[in-house]
C-alpha cells in the first residue's frame, strides 16, 4: 500500500488560523462486534467542546466539532483506484486543520467501489492519518446484516467512527420505526461510535426527525450529518437533543454559518476538498463569535459550493480540485466528465467569488 504516515507541517497558509483539538483514537485491536460499548470506553476522557463563543460548551466523549472533507476517490484513467494520487491528496490536506477525514461517503463514490476497494481505502487512509484526527468511513448498506458486517470491517481497518446512511431502495416501507430499528440493531453491535447520515437529495428519504430524536438517546450514536439543508429542522436537532451526547454536522457548506448559529458541531462538506482552508476558517471566526467576518466568508461559499454539489456534482468537485493543487481526475462510469462549457462555467464560478 502506497499510503504513508503524515505529518503536518508547522507553517502553512493557514496554519496558524486554528489549532487542531486532540483526541485519541480507537485501536482497532480491541475491536469486539459483540461488545459495542467497548467504543465509548477506548476514547480519551471528555473535554471541552470547541462551541460558539457566546454559548455554553457542553462536553462530548468525542468531539466532532470542526471541520471534514468527504474525501474524493481518485481513479487512474482506467478508472482504477489509484493510491498515489490519493497519498498525493493526503500530503496537501495534513496541513490543514481539519478535525479529521470523511471515506466513502457520497463524493467517495462509494456504490462504485468494491467492497475490498473500500476496505483498501480506509486501511490507506488510516495509514497516512495522524492518530489525533478522526477518520470517518461510509459504511451504510441496504441492509441491516450487511451494514453491520460492513461496519465492523471498517473498524478493523481503521475507522473511529462509522458514518452511515439511510437505506433506501424501498424507501416506500422506510417508516420511522423501521429506520430506528435498523440504526438501533447496527448501533448495538458496532465496534465504533456511529455518525448518521441524511441525503435526501441522493437517496431520496430524509431521516425523519423523531427517529434521529429516538436515536440520539442511544449511546454508540454520537451525531447526524444532514444535508438536506432545512435550518430549521437542524435546530429543533440541537434543541431536542441537548441532554443527550450527540452532535449534529452540516452536511453542506452552503449552509454552514446558519448551522452553527443555531449549535451544530462542525460540517462535513464536499467543498473542503477544494477550499478547506478557508471552511476551517469560517469555522475559526464562528467559534470566536466574529460573525460580520464570517457571514462575508459564507457569502463567497455558497456559489462555488452549489457549483460543486447540485449543480455539477462530483465530477465538478474533481475538476475544481484540480485548480487548486489536488488530484481530482476521472470519476467512474457512469458518471461523465463536464463537457467544455461547463467547465467554464465552474471556472468563472470561482473566479467571480474570488477563488481563482
Amino acid at each position: 500500500m502506497p499510503c504513508q504516515s503524515l505529518t503536518a507541517p508547522q507553517q502553512g497558509r493557514w496554519h496558524d488560523q486554528q489549532q487542531l483539538p486532540s483526541t485519541m483514537a480507537l485501536s482497532t485491536r480491541f475491536v469486539s462486534p459483540l461488545r459495542p460499548t467497548l467504543a465509548a470506553l477506548h476514547w480519551a476522557a471528555p473535554r471541552q467542546h470547541r462551541g460558539l463563543s457566546t454559548l455554553p460548551a457542553p462536553r462530548h466523549t468525542l468531539d466532532l466539532g470542526g471541520i471534514f472533507p468527504p474525501l474524493a476517490t481518485p481513479f487512474s484513467p482506467m478508472q482504477e483506484v489509484d493510491y498515489a494520487r490519493l497519498e498525493g491528496n493526503l500530503h496537501h490536506y495534513a496541513s490543514i486543520p481539519f478535525r479529521g477525514l470523511v471515506v466513502l461517503g457520497s463524493n467517495g463514490e462509494y456504490p462504485y467501489l468494491a467492497p475490498h476497494e473500500q476496505l483498501e481505502v480506509v486501511s490507506c487512509v488510516r495509514q497516512a492519518l495522524p492518530r489525533d484526527r478522526l477518520l470517518l468511513a461510509g459504511s451504510g448498506c441496504e441492509s441491516t446484516q450487511t451494514t453491520i458486517k460492513l461496519t465492523v470491517s471498517m473498524a478493523e481497518a481503521g475507522a473511529d467512527v462509522a458514518l452511515v446512511v439511510t437505506p433506501c431502495y424501498y424507501k416506500g416501507a422506510m417508516t420511522s420505526s423501521a429506520l430506528v430499528q435498523h440504526y438501533t440493531e447496527v448501533a448495538d453491535a458496532s465496534p465504533i461510535p456511529v455518525v448518521l447520515y441524511s441525503v435526501p437529495a441522493n437517496t431520496g428519504l430524509e431521516l425523519p426527525l423523531e427517529a434521529v430524536l429516538t436515536l440520539a438517546q442511544h449511546p454508540n450514536i454520537v451525531g447526524i450529518k444532514d444535508s438536506g439543508g432545512d435550518i430549521t429542522r437542524m435546530g429543533l436537532m440541537v434543541h431536542k437533543t441537548k441532554q443527550e451526547d450527540f452532535q449534529v454536522l452540516a452536511g453542506s457548506a452552503g449552509f454552514l454559518l446558519a448551522s452553527y448559529v443555531l449549535g451544530a458541531s462542525g460540517g462535513i462538506c464536499a467543498l473542503a476538498n477544494v477550499l478547506g482552508a478557508p471552511l476551517c476558517q469560517l469555522d475559526r471566526l464562528c467559534r470566536e463569535g466574529r460573525w460580520q467576518e464570517a457571514r462575508d466568508l459564507q457569502h463567497r461559499l455558497i456559489e462555488p459550493n452549489a457549483a460543486v454539489t447540485r449543480r455539477f456534482g462530483i465530477p465538478g468537485l474533481k475538476k475544481a480540485m484540480e485548480w487548486f493543487g489536488y488530484y481530482g481526475g476521472p470519476c467512474r462510469a457512469p458518471l461523465a466528465p463536464l463537457s467544455a462549457p461547463q467547465v467554464e462555467e465552474l471556472r468563472n464560478t470561482f473566479s467571480a467569488n474570488g477563488w481563482l
